[in-house]
């Protein structure tokens, strides 16, 4: 316990936002801790702190019953803020909600009081137990034999940021969002080594961010540039109600045949431009001029729209009518292709199959996305469902497939004059009203990644 409150002590500092609002830089023990234990996980890829582990004295029954065991806990619900435009704020993640708690409590006892009702007693029970089992574990394979280096990290990170009032950034995205945050709620960020590592890690969520970053680090523009994107999309998520139904509203206006797929795209794509390019610019004197982003429907965008956002950010103005119109317009001018390619459409989709192996198959064929949902019938409800967002949407029919596309065409006119045959496998793809697509895929033998190979 002693060594949880000096470490608080050595590697806690506070900056102000505007002379108010607090954003705090520390290691959170627990929280390290719970992320050690996560990566051990067999679902997980092979990564450091799996390799030291299994290399270990404590590669042992009793530790892998532990880690067994916390595998098996359920943790992450979600809930949906229902009356906001649909994908414009994040669902409430449970498990953000306990990283958070493990961030800002002292000790596992304040932990479990804090998170009381996100889950169930028991499972936050176990959950504290497996931390508290492991807690030596990872500091005697993790943090002590990195402990001088990361320290001197940590007070060299807590130094940069005020030597170039990195909080200044977040005021600046609070202004170009037209966005606004509660003075009486700090920003933590909570930091923790990566040893055997190129590059960090990096997440935000409520009012923290968290990065595993490598001991050996030499570039701390590299990591706040990248912690100010995450912190961005914070700051566009906290925009109210009647700012995000405007916005909202003038994607929906908008002519352009473009204009969902431009929306879907645009909290990464502002993120980036912000915190890639005009933070990164501002920490180092120039441009970055590689890539912003390791993908490239969001590179490119950025790009394009980076000479806007600074000229906003400079006119000291909100987005506005004009930057969305603007935004959208490049979209379309440079990239009009991008709403045929499924590799782009396919990031953010509904899919309706009643065979869930062909879930499996889409993740295997398109792994980046943004936002996806599932419905294991195809029925008329689940299509009503499935027609009110602005997804891409995949219908997979794999049996009664006459009666499924005459659901289908009931529910999209789009599809009036389709002829289509129950009897032989087809894959089409249709461009509807609400300027989504829409796949259908009639499976009879094939496997769902060569009926995709078939959509023009």
């Amino acid at each position: 316990m002693k060594k949880i409150f000096l470490l608080a002590f050595l590697f806690l500092t506070s900056l102000i936002f505007g002379q108010k609002t607090t954003f705090t830089i520390k290691y959170s023990e627990q929280l390290a801790v719970y992320l050690f234990i996560e990566n051990l996980s067999e679902h997980y890829p092979e990564n450091v702190f799996k390799t030291e582990f299994q290399k270990s004295k404590y590669n042992t029954e009793k530790y892998k019953n532990i880690i067994s065991k916390f595998d098996k806990l359920i943790v992450d619900y979600s809930f949906r803020f229902d009356e906001y435009p649909y994908g414009s704020k994040k669902n409430m993640q449970t498990n953000d909600l306990l990283k958070k708690n493990l961030i800002e409590t002292n000790n596992l006892n304040d932990f479990k009081l804090r998170s009381a009702g996100f889950i169930p007693i028991q499972t936050l029970s176990d959950l504290a137990s497996c931390i508290a089992e492991f807690t030596d574990v990872y500091n005697e394979l993790i943090y002590n034999p990195n402990k001088e280096k990361f320290e001197k990290q940590l007070r060299d990170m807590i130094k940069y940021s005020s030597d170039n009032n990195i909080v200044g950034y977040f005021e600046t995205g609070l202004l170009f969002y037209n966005s606004s945050w509660d003075n009486a709620i700090p920003f933590v960020s909570a930091f923790y080594p990566l040893p055997n590592s190129k590059g960090f890690t990096a997440q935000a969520f409520c009012n923290n961010f968290i990065s595993a970053v490598q001991v050996d680090l030499n570039s701390n523009k590299d990591l706040f540039s990248v912690m100010m994107h995450e912190t961005y999309h914070i700051v566009y998520d906290e925009q109210s109600f009647e700012v995000k139904t405007e916005i909202d509203t003038y994607f929906k206006e908008n002519k352009s045949k473009c204009s969902n797929y431009a929306y879907q795209l645009m909290n990464e794509v502002l993120a980036t431009a912000l915190g890639n390019g005009y933070v990164y610019e501002k920490l180092d004197g120039k441009l970055d001029a590689g890539d912003w982003y390791n993908r490239k429907y969001i590179n490119l965008m950025a790009k394009k729209i980076y000479p806007i956002v600074k000229e906003y950010i400079d006119q000291k103005k909100a987005m506005d009518k004009n930057f969305i119109d603007t935004y959208i317009k490049l979209y379309e001018e440079n990239f009009p292709n991008w709403i045929d390619e499924l590799d782009n459409i396919m990031t953010y989709r509904y899919v309706l199959s009643e065979n869930e192996t062909d879930l499996r198959g889409i993740s295997k064929l398109f792994r980046y996305r943004s936002r996806t949902e599932f419905d294991s019938e195809i029925t008329e409800n689940s299509i009503n469902k499935m027609k009110d967002t602005p997804l891409t949407k995949v219908v997979i029919i794999s049996k009664n497939t006459a009666e499924k596309v005459k659901l289908l065409k009931n529910k999209f006119p789009e599809l009036k004059e389709w002829k289509s045959n129950a009897n032989k496998e087809f894959a089409n793809k249709f461009f509807l009203n609400d300027k989504s697509q829409l796949i259908i895929i009639n499976q009879k033998e094939s496997a769902i990644e060569t009926l995709f190979k078939l959509i023009k």
